[in-house]
């Protein structure tokens, strides 16, 4: 369990509430903070506050989604309009609670998403097929495994975990292949993608970048 709040007397009540329940949990006080610790360490479930310094609340679970982090995610937030649910949502929460908020009913939204990682299965779909993130191959929609690189994974995991956004050569790099020094490796990594597992695993957007496509 990861609790990423700024205001520490409630990031501790709430991470003290969650121990008690047998919860194991991190806690980040800043989005910055939040953001490192989504991406190097395994969570169910994510407590995050919408106002955050360095990275705002909804700016890190957008991050946490384009790198296929499908822990759950909770906001914890004074904004309560429909708008605001909206974009919380939208973003890639699962749940929202508006402050001031109960502990119990805390307690128990966080059973419920932890129910709801349980029942999730290891996989993204494809179309007709899946990437299968345990073993890390594809599954043609025929059943046969086709496997993959640890770069042809890692492109095709962050294409398949928003399926309808446009990503951006850069923004691929900068996902993908961090250390590059140009965006054309992308190029290269949709070639041997679409060389293994058909033209239309990655649809080209014209002058936007790429999407996923299907198996």
């Amino acid at each position: 369990m990861l609790v990423v709040e700024d205001d520490s007397d409630l990031r501790e009540m709430v991470a003290e509430t969650l121990v008690d329940e047998g919860y194991h949990v991190d806690q980040a006080p800043d989005g910055q903070r939040g953001l490192h610790l989504g991406l190097t360490r395994p969570y169910d479930v994510l407590v995050i506050d919408r106002r955050l310094p360095a990275l705002d609340g909804l700016d890190l679970i957008t991050r946490l989604r384009a790198r296929a982090v499908a822990a759950r995610a909770l906001i914890l937030t004074a904004l309560g309009t429909i708008d605001d649910r909206v974009a919380g949502l939208d973003a890639g929460a699962d749940d929202y609670l508006v402050k001031p908020f109960d502990l119990d009913e805390l307690s128990a939204r966080i059973r419920a998403l932890c129910r709801r990682t349980a029942d999730a299965t290891e996989a993204l779909r494809i179309g007709g097929g899946v990437l299968d993130l345990g073993l890390r191959d594809a599954v043609l929609p025929d059943g046969s495994r086709v496997p993959l690189s640890a770069r042809e994974f890692e492109l095709l995991r962050v294409l398949a975990a928003r399926p309808t956004a446009v990503h951006s050569r850069a923004m691929l790099r900068s996902l993908v292949f961090d250390e590059a020094a140009a965006a054309s490796i992308v190029d290269t990594y949709v070639y041997y993608l679409r060389r293994k597992l058909g033209r239309k695993v990655v649809r080209t957007v014209h002058g936007l970048g790429y999407r996923m496509g299907a198996l």
